[in-house]
This record gives structure tokens, C-alpha cells and sequence, in this order.
């Protein structure tokens, strides 16, 4: 029985948007470990479910997937935003920590 792993992905830093981080992601766990091939050195592992990646449009719709299928599978709860106001002129306050 495969486990796999239920979650919504974070954006990277290398975008300001959060386009793509509304879906919601199936992967599979890896099964063995990933090692360096020893002619060309390169890191590989034994099973090709690991480059699985299947995309969801709600939480529901994952796990609906993973009962079908029989798949054991843990949710992962989705990091909250947290907002910082800032003003540009506190760049310039004079009592400002710096």
C-alpha cells in the first residue's frame, strides 16, 4: 500500500503572487531511499512514484482520489499568511530600529 501526502504548496520566493498555491497537491512518499549512482554520480532512487505529482482543485477532491484508489495518505493543514503592514515612510521615522 502506497502513503502518500496531501497538501497546499506555499509560493516560492521567487514570485510575489500566489498563483498556483490555491490547488491542492498528491504525493507519493518515497519508498527508498535516494542514493548517488556510482558510474556517473547522479542521485537516483529505486521507485519512479516519486516524481508523481498530481494537482487537485480542493482538499475533497485529493482524498476522494486517495480512498478510490486505496492510497494511505496524511493532510497537510495549509500555513496561514501573516500580513505586516509597513508604510515607506517608516523607512524614515527617526526613532526608527535599525
Amino acid at each position: 500500500m502506497s502513503k502518500v501526502r496531501i497538501y497546499q504548496p506555499t509560493k516560492t520566493a521567487m514570485q510575489s503572487g500566489r498563483a498556483k498555491t490555491q490547488c491542492w497537491v498528491v504525493e507519493y512518499e518515497p519508498a527508498t531511499p535516494k542514493e548517488p549512482e556510482p558510474l556517473m554520480g547522479w542521485t537516483s532512487a529505486g521507485d519512479t512514484l516519486g516524481q508523481v505529482r498530481l494537482e487537485f482543485e480542493s482538499r475533497d477532491d485529493a482524498i476522494a482520489y486517495c480512498d478510490k484508489h486505496g492510497l494511505a495518505y496524511s493532510v497537510q493543514a495549509p500555513s496561514q499568511r501573516v500580513i505586516k503592514p509597513k508604510a515607506y515612510a517608516d523607512n524614515f521615522k527617526y526613532d526608527r530600529v535599525r
